[in-house]
């Protein structure tokens, strides 16, 4: 027992050796950082057997303040005999560097200073420029290779006209290549058929015809000799002088015409038969061009594109089937018209009124004034103004009657919009474009009102389901049971 005593006190001294050096390493570490701790109460308490002291601090250490100016550094002044009265020398103190305030621009944004209708203009401006660029780019490239484009149109208007017939061979039991080339060959002889129709009828009437204009001259010139509009007889020689002139002075003219109806020609046939190719194919492989075609579409609007397709086609078979339809009515009612008039090639002209129906409005108007020049200058004035009447009313009745009723309302486009587009189609590519410029527009109006339709239901079917009153006031109504 005499030794614990001891080991109690050896403890003591090791623990206050401990807590010495703790304060000595805690001063170091305040001397570095500079900072100071405020001691709020130091004790030391001691036991019998040894001593320890306790450090308490409530205080965290306290940084020293920013604004604050370094205390004056005493400093001995050389020369100065006493040791004990140090003169003490001020050190200047370090001169804060000044902050330099940014300068303010006091003029406005220049997006602001510009009018917000200035704005509106140069956004849509500089889009309406993009598109003009494209759609030029477009007509190049269509101009370039309007042969081939002309014969790819051809061949989906005769599709969609012969596209029905396949369909119904291949209910009946039909192979598809079976079917579609029984289609395509009937097709096809039909309006060969149709063509030389025309150009032996042409052919067999020339001679009558040319001495049937002869006499409608002389006719007409009588008439205008007796007529109230004071013509004389060196009027009209006159005319006919300047008429043969222009003729002699403009043979070569005529003549590099006549060359250039020969690359005509050519053309033509190149284009019959690509148009025969890709109508061939379009019979046969139709649907799966048209997948192929569907993965060239972004992901995102493919499905859109997918359901405006079916859409355009049957809008674009329904106003091809109509057009057939409305052309045959008229060229066979104003045929007869013009047959019991006894005007010539009767036939033929009812022929070029069929082909020229397919040019709305224009082409009504262009084969109704060739069948009354072709009565005037052979049957007089009289036939003439009898046959002006019969191609007037069998167009008022295909206008007002028949396109509504067979084409229906759904390929149903605006006479002004008819007019600007085949001026249009006329200008870019001639007669061809003529022809396809209304389909297009049609088929177009189809595909645009088909996408805001279907952009209108996926916005309402990913919009987020209305809650509390509003989904009272959206909720269908039930109509009451009986």
């Amino acid at each position: 027992m005499s030794r614990v005593p001891g080991l109690l006190g050896r403890l003591g001294a090791g623990l206050t050796e401990l807590g010495a050096r703790l304060d000595e390493r805690r001063a170091e570490v305040e001397k570095e950082s500079g900072g100071s701790l405020d001691l709020i109460d130091e004790t030391d308490d001691r036991s019998p057997s040894g001593s320890t002291t306790t450090v308490r601090t409530d205080a965290k250490p306290s940084a020293p303040p920013v604004d604050a100016a370094p205390e004056p550094t005493p400093a001995r002044v050389p020369g100065s005999d006493s040791e004990s009265e140090p003169s003490v020398v001020s050190a200047p103190a370090p001169v804060p560097h000044a902050t330099r305030e940014p300068e303010t621009d006091t003029r406005p944004d220049p997006v602001l200073a510009v009018p917000w209708g200035v704005r509106v203009a140069a956004e849509a401006g500089w889009r309406l420029l993009v598109l003009a660029g494209t759609l030029w780019v477009l007509m190049r490239v269509i101009s370039a290779v309007q042969l081939v484009v002309l014969a790819f149109v051809a061949a989906l208007l005769i599709t969609a006209l012969l596209q029905p017939t396949v369909a119904r061979l291949k209910r009946v039991g039909f192979p598809r290549g079976l079917a579609t080339a029984l289609t395509a060959i009937l097709g096809f002889v039909i309006m060969g058929l149709v063509g030389w129709f025309v150009v032996w009828q042409v052919q067999e009437n020339i001679d009558n015809l040319s001495n049937q204009i002869q006499d409608g001259i002389d006719e007409l010139r009588k008439w205008l000799l007796n007529s109230p509009f004071h013509v004389t007889d060196k009027q009209i020689n006159e005319i006919a002088k300047n008429l043969r002139e222009a003729i002699g002075a403009n043979t070569d003219q005529i003549t590099s015409a006549g060359l250039e109806g020969v690359t005509v020609i050519v053309e033509a046939l190149t284009g019959i038969l690509l148009t025969m190719f890709s109508t061939l194919f379009l019979l046969y492989d139709g649907k799966r061009i048209w997948e192929w075609t569907l993965k060239l579409v972004p992901a995102a609007a493919r499905p859109g594109v997918a359901g405006a397709g079916p859409r355009a086609w049957r809008t674009l078979t329904a106003y091809v089937r109509g057009t057939v339809i409305v052309a045959l009515i008229d060229a066979i009612f104003i045929g007869l018209g013009i047959y019991f008039l006894n005007v010539p090639m009767a036939v033929p002209l009812a022929v070029f009124i069929f082909l020229f129906a397919f040019i709305p409005l224009v082409g009504a108007v262009m084969s109704g004034a060739l069948a009354v020049v072709v009565a005037v200058v052979t049957q007089g004035v009289f036939t003439a103004l009898m046959t002006l009447l019969v191609v007037l009313a069998v167009q008022q009745i295909e206008g007002h009657i028949l396109q509504p009723f067979i084409l229906g309302r759904a390929v149903r486009v605006h006479p002004l919009a008819v007019v600007l587009s085949v001026a249009a189609g006329g200008l870019v590519a001639g007669i061809g474009g003529a022809v396809v410029a209304v389909p297009l527009v049609a088929v177009t109006n189809t595909v645009v009102g088909y996408l805001r339709s279907y952009s209108r239901e996926s916005a309402l079917r990913h919009a987020p389901e209305p809650r509390g009153a509003t989904a009272v006031d959206v909720a269908p109504v039930r109509p009451p049971s009986a």
